[in-house]
């Protein structure tokens, strides 16, 4: 059984910095595509940031381009997501995703994950 946790929200004054960590137990870790995906109050879930299984490739959402970067240790099975400038629309669960067989191009769809934690909640204040 894949287990996904995630760490790292809590509440940040706009322009601050945050880093979110998942932590992936009970699988191969470094076999799987990962993803972070957001889920805004009230608003349906949407793709932040992928990076491929070996983290050689990386995707973001325009909406993060140039504020946020994804990374993984492999070593550590864990995921990472450094945010910074961040701005009260970034406010949402975060979610980390994994799978081992995302489809090249799909990264931002969520049915392309079969595993996903429980989320972390981040806050930006202005």
């Amino acid at each position: 059984q894949v287990h996904l946790v995630e760490s790292g929200g809590g509440l940040v004054q706009a322009g601050g910095s945050r880093r979110l960590s998942c932590e992936v137990s009970g699988g191969t870790f470094s076999k799987y595509a990962m993803a972070w995906f957001r889920q805004p109050p009230g608003k349906e879930r949407e793709f932040v940031s992928a990076i491929s299984w070996r983290g050689s490739s990386t995707y973001y959402a325009d909406s993060v381009k140039g504020r946020f970067s994804v990374s993984r240790d492999n070593t550590i099975n864990t995921l990472y997501l450094e945010m910074s400038n961040l701005v009260p629309e970034d406010t949402a669960d975060y979610y980390c995703a994994a799978d081992a067989q995302v489809v090249i191009g799909r990264y931002a769809y969520p049915d392309e994950y079969d595993y996903w934690g429980q989320g972390t909640q981040v806050t930006v204040s202005s």
